[in-house]
């Protein structure tokens, strides 16, 4: 009789491994497509049917772990991200020759390297990135998309530190090691012209915007969010062009998506109305610039907190266009915020803290003036 029940036992685990498989499988091609929510819920029923077949301990539970946070990434959740990864991470913590474990566990830490990425921990971020692609050079093979995967991102904390030359180090680096894969090459190029504008190189940064946005149609279309952040960074590169009423229409159009597929409180749809403002504030709009700003920034400051650097540069920019109103003391405490922002994220050397911290000084001694000696 004891053989029976393990044999009822064995049949309910290799349904739910059936079932698991089947829904992971799914998860995948949910995300891939753009659709966080319902990718969502067929990743929490993977894990469950992992888990009720394998055991919680399972390295499969850790992979759809894995899979779970990047679609909470993806939802603006990462605090939940962040706790499933880690929960990968406890499973995967054994050492093992195997090579899918060695590199689902190095994902793991890369994705975890990114979060602390994004919300502005690039100290916590660099230490990871450079242990992990240490050990992928040591252990995978040279082109292993991994380890491009890992150069790119740290071309991209190079970015964000103001480090501009080591960023463009790393990128060349992920450019000569790069294949055939579109999804990579849009995501190089767009980060290619990112670092160009950054630098100043607007006409440089165009051609490869564009590249991105062509690439990442004929791999993901048009309805996806990240096409849609792709048209979004052309728009940047445009307005810093001068081109004004291209740059809008670009915003808008990227907007559309990011409204249907990630929603209006979406970081992603957040950073876009701060774009769209500075678009208005350069045509002198300037009422319409400032309810953008006004939209956007609690939007940003729930999801990054309140003195991010993304969140400090829109407080700038709304600085700027309150300075050009002749609104000097409220212009002086908004330049004042993001300097203070920028400087404990960045450092006082960034360019963006540098940036506002001349400003402040500008506003500042223009208060000073005599009435009627405003400066424009």
């Amino acid at each position: 009789m004891a053989s029976i029940p393990r044999a009822l036992d064995a049949g309910r685990a290799e349904r739910h491994l059936t079932v698991a498989i089947a829904a992971h499988e799914r998860a995948i091609a949910l995300r891939v497509a753009g659709r966080f929510a319902p990718a969502e819920q067929a990743c929490r029923r993977a894990l469950a049917g992992y888990t009720a077949a394998e055991g919680a301990r399972h390295p499969d539970v850790a992979n759809a772990l894995c899979e779970l946070a990047a679609t909470l990434e993806a939802r603006d959740r990462p605090t939940e991200a962040s706790r499933a990864l880690r929960r990968a991470l406890a499973i995967l913590r054994s050492p093992s020759n195997d090579p899918d474990l060695l590199r689902l566990r190095l994902q793991a830490r890369i994705a975890l390297a990114g979060l602390d990425r994004a919300r502005g921990a690039y100290a916590a971020a660099d230490r990871v990135y450079r242990a992990v692609l240490a050990e992928a050079r040591r252990r995978l093979p040279r082109r292993d998309p991994l380890t491009v995967g890992v150069l790119n991102n740290l071309g991209v904390l190079r970015k964000a530190e103001g480090r501009y030359a080591e960023a463009v180090g790393f990128y060349q680096q992920t450019k000569r090691l790069l294949g055939r894969d579109r999804q990579a090459r849009a995501t190089l190029e767009h980060n290619l012209g990112g670092i160009a504008h950054a630098r100043g190189r607007y006409a440089e940064a165009e051609p490869h915007a564009r590249r991105a946005v062509t690439l990442r149609a004929a791999t993901v279309g048009t309805s996806h969010p990240a096409w849609a952040a792709d048209v979004a960074a052309l728009a940047a590169v445009v307005e810093s062009r001068g081109r004004l009423d291209e740059a809008a229409v670009l915003y808008r159009r990227s907007q559309t998506v990011f409204r249907r597929k990630l929603g209006e409180r979406s970081l992603e749809f957040g950073l876009g109305l701060a774009g769209l403002g500075a678009v208005e504030q350069q045509r002198r709009n300037v009422a319409r610039a400032r309810s953008l700003y006004a939209r956007a920034l609690p939007t940003l400051g729930r999801l990054l907190g309140r003195h991010h650097p993304d969140v400090a540069l829109t407080v700038n920019n709304l600085a700027v266009l309150e300075r050009n109103e002749h609104r000097l003391a409220r212009a002086e405490a908004l330049f004042r915020r993001a300097a203070d922002s920028l400087g404990h994220a960045l450092g006082l050397r960034h360019p963006h803290t540098v940036l506002a911290r001349g400003n402040l000084r500008a506003v500042a001694a223009e208060r000073l003036k005599p009435t009627g000696v405003t400066r424009r």
